[in-house]
């Protein structure tokens, strides 16, 4: 274990990450109606990133990349239904090696490999094999969400034991309501999204994984820790338990962006979403869209009051002084907007997410409650955490960048003048609909400051002017006038393309060692 020098006050880490959490649903990043007080403050006491952008705006792509600090073109696991290599290096891996466990709480939506696992010949039932399967975590209590949960997880006990007394507590009251006739009707339906839930607030998934995160702080002492608390919402299935259900139920929700269909020129990958995809279908009625943001919005709010409750016994326990505490999406959704359900594409509402961060060392200070306008990514996380605790972060593995500089009013060792996020829909109707294989449907988008671009395999581009477009309304990726930014843009690809890090089973100081080194073995190459 690393030993903690006079100045370094990092020595537990708390990352909590919602699932499918738009940045702009935060009262901190400008919502008008939505109120979050515990995540404000938060971001009062830390740096809040304006610009944040998750690796993919699909669930597990998007983890994995937050788990490894690598891109997802890297790492490899493009899309939910793909499997997570076990040759791949996890924050759980180099905080084991410093002696440091990394625990979960809650989703990661590692899927497992098995047949790499075989290849290797690794027990699966063995401690190593688990951590394989299981990204490097401890899992605590993993709930992945969106179905009953497994024998990973006490919760489906936990019901049980408080009365749901059902083989499936989980789809009979986590996500069943009753209608005004009084009949049992299902939270997977959106037109349920108004009513209340079965089960009690205190008892759901919310509540129960916020209370299984403090039982873990509270039993370590004075224990080093880094915990991973990763809540299931405000993901569908979208069903509030009471008062949730109707917080926001007469609130103003919004905007919902539509763009001109005379000047949009739609995308043909846009256009096969919107016309294949059932999400998209149902979230372009405008009814529907009025009637689940407010449930949207009650379940953020949910959140919002346990972590305040969370963050008063870190204060009560003291830890607060000691804790790195990171907050964070592992991307948006669309609710509705540019006619889009879900998220995937890479507007704004899917890709940008927050990044709130609390450093509780005193070198922070002249930062706190800053905005930050770099722009900054997922894969920052790793090296951020690994820094703070004092850790190397190893070059030749991590293609993020440490955030400690922006934490402490220190100039960043390196500046980025752009992000990437990257998509492979080739398992959604989309890629039938275009009548396209599975090997030609990958994505990339590069973002700078003022442009969005984005590289489709085998047709043609999008290009959004932000300074002159900010809602992303016009796509002109076909405007002839703007060949110079589209290609300066298809350059920066390539350069990032051609950056990724693949030599991974050396460090950089192996390669010096190594240079040239066939003198010293009495080799001579080409010697007259």
């Amino acid at each position: 274990m690393q030993q903690e020098s006079r100045e370094q006050r990092c020595r537990n880490v708390l990352f909590i990450m919602c699932d499918q959490l738009r940045a702009d649903y935060l009262s901190c990043y400008g919502h008008p109606n939505l109120r979050t007080p515990s995540i404000d403050a938060l971001a009062a006491r830390g740096v809040r990133f304006d610009r944040a952008y998750a690796q993919s705006a699909v669930c597990v792509p998007s983890r994995m990349s937050f788990y490894t600090g690598r891109y997802v073109s890297s790492h490899g696991t493009t899309w939910n239904h793909v499997p997570f290599p076990v040759s791949q290096i996890t924050l759980g891996d180099h905080l084991r090696r410093a002696g440091i466990l990394a625990t979960l709480a809650g989703k990661t939506h590692v899927i497992p490999d098995h047949e790499g696992l075989a290849r290797f010949g690794v027990d699966p039932g063995s401690a190593g094999g688990q951590l394989l399967l299981e990204g490097g975590f401890e899992e605590f209590d993993r709930y992945d969400g969106h179905a009953p949960p497994g024998s990973e997880s006490g919760y489906g006990d936990y019901l049980r034991r408080h009365g749901y007394d059902s083989k499936d507590p989980w789809n009979d009251f986590v996500v069943s309501a009753h209608d005004e006739r009084g009949a049992r009707v299902s939270g997977w339906w959106l037109r349920n999204a108004h009513l209340p839930a079965l089960v009690g607030e205190e008892h759901s998934e919310t509540a129960y994984m916020t209370d299984r995160a403090i039982e873990f702080i509270r039993a370590q002492g004075e224990r080093q820790w880094v915990l991973h608390l990763s809540y299931i919402k405000p993901h569908w299935p979208l069903m509030a338990p009471a008062p949730y259900h109707k917080m926001y139920r007469d609130a103003d929700c919004g905007r919902i962006l539509r763009a001109d269909p005379v000047s949009e020129n739609p995308h043909p990958v846009l256009t096969a979403y919107r016309t294949s995809h059932e999400d998209c279908l149902t979230y372009a009625q405008e009814g529907v869209v009025r009637h689940v943001r407010p449930t949207y919005m009650g379940l953020i709010r949910q959140v919002d009051d346990h972590l305040g409750r969370l963050i008063a016994e870190l204060e009560r326990l003291g830890r607060m002084r000691d804790t790195l505490i990171i907050f964070t999406s592992d991307h948006g959704d669309h609710l509705g907007d540019h006619g889009l359900g879900e998220k995937e594409l890479f507007y704004e509402q899917a890709v940008r997410i927050p990044l709130v961060v609390y450093d509780p060392d005193e070198r922070a200070g002249p930062t706190r409650g800053r905005t930050e306008a770099s722009l900054v990514e997922a894969i920052d996380v790793v090296p951020t955490l690994l820094e703070c605790l004092g850790l190397e972060v190893p070059a030749h593995l991590v293609e993020g960048q440490s955030l400690v500089p922006l934490l402490r009013g220190g100039a960043p060792g390196r500046t980025r003048d752009f992000v990437v996020s990257e998509l492979d829909y080739s398992f959604r109707n989309a890629r039938v609909a275009l009548g396209r294989g599975p090997g030609e449907c990958r994505a990339w988008m590069v973002r700078t400051a003022r442009w969005k671009y984005v590289h489709y395999q085998g047709m043609r581009a999008q290009l959004f002017d932000l300074d002159n477009d900010p809602f992303e309304f016009v796509d002109r990726g076909a405007d002839a006038g703007l060949e110079n930014e589209r290609r300066q843009m298809r350059e920066r690809l390539t350069d990032w393309f051609t950056s990724l890090k693949n030599r991974t089973t050396v460090d950089h100081a192996y390669v010096e060692r190594r240079t040239e080194d066939h003198r010293r073995n009495n080799v001579h190459i080409g010697v007259w």
